[in-house]
């Protein structure tokens, strides 16, 4: 992957925090750097889609496991029968 060389400001603290973390986990303190900067591209980043397409009916409560992969394969049922109707 190629690399682009910038400059930023940071905090003493902060940098004194990711130095002690490179030291620990053995990489190097641009490593540390590099991976919050794509944290902080992602966490700004504009999609062209939504993340959620599609929405389904529910009981109006919070649902466990089960109860989720119940109504979306209902809806993905009905789902089917509309297009095979077609």
């Amino acid at each position: 992957m190629g690399m682009k060389r910038t400059n930023v400001y940071a905090d003493p603290e902060d940098l004194a925090i990711i130095k002690e973390a490179a030291l620990r986990r053995g990489v190097s303190e641009a490593e540390i750097i590099r991976q919050g900067i794509h944290l902080a591209a992602m966490a700004n980043r504009v999609w062209d889609e939504p993340f959620f397409s599609r929405t389904y009916r529910g009981p109006g409560r919070t649902l466990g496991k089960e109860g989720v992969r119940d109504i979306v394969a209902d809806a993905v049922r009905h789902e089917n029968e509309d297009r095979n109707a077609e």
